[in-house]
């Protein structure tokens, strides 16, 4: 009998051509004669438009000075791009007619919201190995709180902080690693703190602004039961976190930009605008079509007659008409059919008009997202005893709306941009201002710069929203367990 000695050897390394810069070239821009020839193409199409763009924009520019002399000879480059145009008008663009020294409200309104999203957009960096990346994140949450104490707004900044709470303390439990990530017990003690503070906060600031007198017993109550509410059904931070930051930071959102309370000055809607006005309006529209997209679908598919008669007259009837006329109706044909006397201010009539628009069309890619599950999932949730509402939120609709992350992302890229359209009702967005500023006598004949500035803040933004998605859709593929 012959034995054969199996000699155990170490892998050898990939090939040079197959692996790293030159294996990536290989694979990506050279793996075929069509693939060689346009990747040629494209950069023969580079060398033929980003140099000239290059230099207008960037080597040529003018970016010192603070007139439109600065920017012609002898003292500028007419050749280049005259960015003190977009220095001297930043202020105007970002924030409209806000009143300057008030700007700072808006600043940290935004500083709050990224740190109270941020975790819920970063959740994957709750694993072990982003252990530095987890310390980034609870800088800013920090930050925001301290920063502001600084400014001496001592309400906001004790909501801020404890908002800021949950961040910080759940990490803290999970990098021992004894804790499970969101679900730990400090993540979900800072959570239900954070909650119960800033429910009192939130309804003091309602009762001022009813003018009750029962400030107190009103903060204390909503207090209270937001506290109770974990007690009678357990939550994780993550959950909690996403409740705060539909129902408790819309309300500090709205007294940081509108004041009238805890020793803010108060702000009419109609001198806000820019990049902050686009932002809201974007941010309320994506928040509100999103939940009225799902009931509509939801309700074109019921079994009532009535219901899903109404949910499809309303979705064809919005789909059928542009966003323009739905602004001009909310704007113009609405306070005709109000009693007299009734005033509803243009901004939220703009808001409505928003949301009710792209909720239709939401609710089209969700029932597409509906129609893909299988009959199976409907009848396995019957067989588990799941009445209608409990399978549709622990079955149905989590596989739905898995399937249609790419259309959201489609709806919510259309309506950020859609929101440019405002200005026919007279409410300065971004590309409002930039027009008023562009028939500035001091400032004629520069339209390039600013459209080309209007595009790159929108194209930010865009990206911004794409890469999320992208990064969501991948985090819950169905491979993914």
């Amino acid at each position: 009998m012959s034995y054969v000695k199996t000699v155990r050897t170490r892998d050898l390394p990939p090939p040079p051509t197959e692996s790293g810069l030159i294996g990536w070239l290989r694979h990506n821009l050279f793996s075929s004669w069509l693939n060689t020839s346009m990747t040629f193409v494209g950069l023969a199409v580079l060398l033929w438009t980003l140099p000239p763009f290059l230099g207008w924009a960037l080597f040529k520019a003018n970016w010192l000075g603070d007139s439109q002399n600065a920017c012609v000879q002898p003292m500028g480059n007419p050749d280049g791009a005259c960015w003190v145009f977009i220095k001297v008008r930043f202020g105007m663009l970002m924030y409209g007619f806000y009143p300057e020294v008030d700007r700072w409200r808006i600043d940290y309104a935004f500083l709050l919201l990224a740190a109270s999203a941020g975790p819920l957009l970063m959740a994957g960096l709750l694993s072990p190995k982003h252990r530095d990346e987890r310390i980034l994140m609870v800088v800013p949450s920090l930050a925001v709180p301290v920063i502001l104490a600084l400014h001496g707004a001592g309400p906001a900044s004790l909501a801020l902080a404890y908002l800021a709470a949950p961040t910080l303390l759940s990490r803290l439990g999970t990098r021992t690693g004894k804790l499970p990530p969101s679900t730990g017990f400090f993540g979900r003690a800072s959570a239900i703190v954070a909650a119960s503070i800033l429910a009192y906060w939130a309804g003091v600031l309602a009762a001022q602004t009813l003018q009750t007198g029962l400030e107190g017993v009103i903060g204390l109550v909503a207090g209270f039961l937001v506290f109770l509410l974990p007690t009678l059904r357990r939550s994780s931070s993550a959950m909690w976190r996403l409740a705060l930051l539909l129902t408790v930071y819309p309300c500090i959102a709205y007294a940081f930009f509108i004041g009238g309370g805890f020793g803010l000055r108060y702000v009419e809607t109609d001198l806000w605008g820019g990049m902050f006005l686009t932002l809201v309006l974007a941010g309320v529209g994506i928040t509100a079509s999103f939940p009225i997209g799902v009931l509509l679908a939801l309700g074109r598919r019921s079994n009532m007659p009535v219901i899903r008669a109404l949910c499809i007259g309303f979705i064809e009837l919005i789909r059928g008409v542009p966003l323009i006329s739905v602004l001009f109706m909310v704007s113009v044909m609405l306070p005709l059919t109000l009693p007299e006397g009734t005033h509803i201010n243009k901004l939220l009539r703009a808001l409505v008009g928003v949301s009710l628009f792209y909720a239709a069309y939401m609710a089209e890619v969700v029932r597409g997202g509906l129609q893909a599950i299988p009959r199976g999932q409907y009848e396995a949730a019957e067989a588990l005893g799941f009445r209608y509402w409990k399978s549709l939120r622990l079955v149905i609709l989590p596989q739905a709306l898995r399937l249609v992350i790419p259309g959201i992302t489609n709806t919510v890229l259309g309506l950020a941009k859609d929101t440019t359209l405002v200005a026919v009702i007279n409410l300065m967005d971004l590309l409002g201002i930039l027009k008023s500023a562009l028939a500035d006598s001091n400032w004629l004949g520069f339209t390039k710069e600013a459209y080309v500035f209007a595009g790159l803040a929108f194209w930010v933004i865009c990206f911004g929203i794409s890469r999320t998605s992208m990064r969501l859709e991948k985090r819950l593929r169905y491979g993914n367990r």
